[in-house]
């Protein structure tokens, strides 16, 4: 069979063939965003002769060296500053199959990320009839320094251009551009919620599934002093022209250098080691996701969220902890992550809410409430009560000593084995890791074509939960503990803040 062209509004693309599946790969979405463009807004793509051959992944943005995930090398000849490519896997070209279409936003702290990793290989969601886009955005510095002059929270801006791409040209690769339903994991779960409420992203998905959301939101002071703390690493002043003139890889290795627990005035981040998060700056992001939510924002757009159970086990093992855990440093992270109970309340309501628990149990079951389950509980909640159609889940699976912990739905989802599914589930993951991923995909992908995954809507009042388990069930939302040590909590902005020793984290 011949190798698929496809005329896109810039010029002509030539993809390959992967069984049934036409793939495209390393589309330009926007220009590069270097010289003249460095640090602006994306901008759009001149538009070309002949065809161009759309057979390899686009080059990754610049990102942190800390990174889990390795980051593939360019193709060989390939401009390595063209990091804003998107990639297509179709299963029916042409406009008349006007099929439901998937956009992946990957994760990575929003510091790391690529759309070239094996684990996000669109293939098993494609050929269950859906088109499948994935695509770079800028990340770390690139994409979320706060500098002066220039636009704040440029990953996100990338996100809507990308967006805005398929709404004009995913036509051509058989897909419905009014039925796009945006979906993404950890930081690419935040980026979702902060598109459910910015205004350059309405009416360019009618869907959204966000898998762990980050309850990580900067105000502009916040993050322009971290900004300000790379610049000293990097031995540069903190300015645009500045950063602009400094190679990228510099500042992202400048970025790696900032120790967040050297700086206590960053209230939780100080304690999160997370030095990157959309920023709350009144015009690109008016409002945090859960209060805007809340008011009725995005009751038209129909959301999927959830978490994974044990999300934190994954960074404890990353980073040597497990095991290591003292009572004072779970105490610690109670009195920095739940401020508004004062310092002996937050400890007595864990302590009343996990009875007997270790104190490297607090330690992570505090870590992922704060981090991710409760910010997803409470963007399901806020969805709901603003009148949007909500569906909420809970990852339990158990996959090996980790457990059900962060990014473990990504590999069940995407039923790939490689890179993540390799490290979580095993070479040759276990029969029952296959039918969860099975099942997942096909509730993933019914909720992408019609709006229903097939179980309970979410309700404030029933609150009830699919569970992914060995033995999927529905029922209420299991985590009543957590839930009700966050009841009076209102997840917000991080912003500068009274120090807050992080030495012994």
């Amino acid at each position: 069979m011949d190798e698929p062209v496809v005329r896109i509004a810039s010029g002509a693309v030539r993809g390959r063939l992967d069984g049934s599946v036409a793939v495209f790969r390393g589309i330009p979405y926007a220009q590069p965003p270097v010289g003249a463009l460095r640090f602006a807004a994306p901008a759009p793509v001149p538009p070309w002769d002949g065809v161009r051959e759309a057979d390899k992944f686009g080059p990754s943005p610049p990102q942190s060296r800390l990174a889990a995930l390795a980051v593939p090398e360019p193709a060989p000849g390939a401009d390595r500053t063209d990091w804003l490519t998107v990639n297509v896997w179709s299963p029916s070209l042409g406009p008349d199959a006007a099929l439901p279409v998937m956009v992946w936003i990957y994760g990575g702290a929003y510091r790391s990320g690529t759309a070239a990793s094996p684990s996000y290989n669109g293939i098993r969601l494609a050929e269950r009839g859906v088109v499948v886009v994935t695509f770079n955005h800028r990340v770390g510095v690139e994409g979320f320094a706060q500098l002066p002059g220039m636009p704040p929270n440029r990953g996100l801006l990338d996100d809507v251009a990308a967006l805005a791409w398929v709404r004009e040209n995913i036509g051509a690769f058989g897909g419905d551009p009014d039925s796009v339903t945006v979906f993404g994991e950890s930081a690419g779960a935040g980026a979702i919620a902060s598109l459910l409420v910015m205004p350059s992203a309405a009416g360019l998905f009618r869907r959204a599934i966000a898998q762990s959301v980050p309850g990580t939101f900067f105000t502009p002071a916040l993050a322009a002093d971290i900004t300000q703390a790379i610049a000293v690493a990097a031995g540069l002043p903190a300015t645009a022209q500045a950063f602009a003139g400094a190679d990228p890889d510099r500042l992202a290795a400048a970025s790696d250098a900032v120790v967040t627990g050297d700086h206590p005035r960053w209230a939780q981040v100080a304690l999160s080691r997370v030095p990157f998060a959309p920023v709350v700056d009144g015009q690109v992001l008016p409002s945090t996701p859960w209060h805007a939510l809340a008011t009725g924002t995005a009751r038209d757009v129909e959301l999927l969220t959830g978490h994974n159970r044990d999300e934190y086990r994954l960074f404890l093992e990353l980073a040597g902890l497990r095991g290591k855990v003292t009572q004072a440093m779970a105490d610690q992270l109670i009195d920095g992550f739940v401020p508004s109970h004062g310092r002996s309340d937050g400890r007595e309501a864990y302590r009343a809410a996990y009875p007997g628990a270790d104190a490297e149990t607090l330690y992570e079951v505090v870590f992922s409430d704060w981090l991710f389950r409760m910010p997803t509980l409470h963007l399901a909640q806020s969805h709901a009560v603003g009148g949007g159609r909500t569906f909420l889940y809970e990852l339990v699976f158990e996959a090996g000593p980790l457990g059900a912990c962060h990014t473990l739905d990504v590999p069940l989802v995407f039923g790939i084995a490689a890179e993540l599914g390799e490290f979580l589930l095993g070479r040759e993951p276990g029969a029952a890791a296959i039918e969860l991923g099975d099942l997942m995909r096909s509730e993933w992908v019914a909720f992408a074509t019609t709006g229903d995954p097939g179980w309970t809507p979410y309700s404030p009042g029933r609150r009830m939960t699919r569970i992914y388990g060995t033995e999927p069930e529905v029922i209420p939302y299991p985590e009543v503990a957590s839930m009700h040590v966050w009841d009076q909590q209102r997840l917000g902005r991080i912003d500068l803040a009274e120090p807050v020793t992080a030495a012994s984290l």
